[in-house]
């Protein structure tokens, strides 16, 4: 790879309160082999869309490192500019999602080095009422435990503060009255669950096949998961789910590049693990081949 003007934008609280000279060994990695890299830390929530915002532009590649939220946070500074670099990802959140579907290392010095064999690659983008997201959209059940779970047991605790969050829906678990156009689709009815993503894991505990999954063919992948009526259809809905088999048992499964969601609950959403609140109505699209990264 050619000498490049590297920005790295670095969430120091994000994992599980991992050590930092992994991170120090890789921007050592990319020093050494003649690129000129500038460090930013971030201090709390906003401040990776300012600085993407205020300086990405001024080089030729630029560096989330830390969770779903940092990579979103980060390439929403990048998606407002003009002329965006490059965009890079060394994954240290508690789930990396995004980072499993493109089969990014865990490890930054094993990040460091995949990035520096990769080559540019444009990826579509969603985009929910304007607001951006990476991979996914969703609202409904467990929705809430993506985005409640405290930073600190998201440290120590990995995916099971997921868990252990969601498990607090479970009294509270009901179904929300939609009416959702997708591609011309109509689907009118009640559903426990709905996910618009760009990934073969949602949560780090839902995989859809990566056969089924096109980062870059200008489609999202939709789940939805219908309310069942008996003990038996809930029975064989988390069958179904368990097995991956997601078009079985009732569940909705699409290919589709834009949705419009109307309801009058109260339905707030996650966007890559970012909480968006509740709204009657929600459009989403997909941007094909909006981000330019480098794998």
């Amino acid at each position: 790879m050619e000498q490049k003007k590297i920005l790295m934008i670095v969430n120091p609280r994000a994992g599980r309160s991992k050590p930092f000279e992994p991170l120090l060994c890789a921007a050592s990695v990319l020093s050494v082999q003649g690129h000129l890299l500038s460090i930013r830390l971030t201090g709390g929530q906003g401040d990776a869309v300012a600085i993407a915002c205020a300086e990405a532009e001024k080089f030729d590649l630029c560096i989330a490192v830390g969770g779903d939220g940092t990579l979103n946070e980060v390439t929403s500074g990048l998606l407002t500019l003009e002329r965006p670099p490059l965009f890079g990802y060394f994954p240290q959140g508690s789930t990396n999602d995004f980072a499993a579907s493109l089969k990014i290392p865990n490890d930054p010095v094993a990040a460091a080095w995949a990035l520096l064999r990769g080559e540019e690659r444009q990826l579509d983008v969603g985009f929910w009422n304007g607001r951006s997201f990476m991979y996914v959209a969703s609202f409904g059940a467990f929705t809430r435990s993506s985005y409640a779970a405290s930073q600190s047991a998201k440290n120590a605790l990995g995916h099971f503060a997921y868990i252990l969050e969601g498990m607090k829906d479970l009294d509270s678990l009901r179904p929300y009255r939609i009416r959702l156009t997708a591609d011309g689709e109509v689907l009118d009815g009640e559903y426990l669950f709905g996910a618009i993503c760009n990934s073969t894991s949602i949560g780090g505990l839902m995989k859809l096949d990566p056969e089924r999954v096109v980062l870059d063919d200008g489609k999202f992948e939709m789940l939805l998961i219908p309310s069942p009526k008996t003990p038996a259809d809930l029975q064989k809905l988390v069958r179904a789910l368990l097995e991956q088999k997601y078009d079985r048992e009732g569940l909705v499964f699409r290919h589709v590049s834009s949705i419009h969601l109307e309801t009058e609950e109260n339905l707030p959403w996650s966007l890559d693990g970012e909480y968006a609140p509740s709204q009657p109505v929600v459009d989403v699209e997909n941007r094909q081949k909006a981000m330019r990264m480098l794998l």
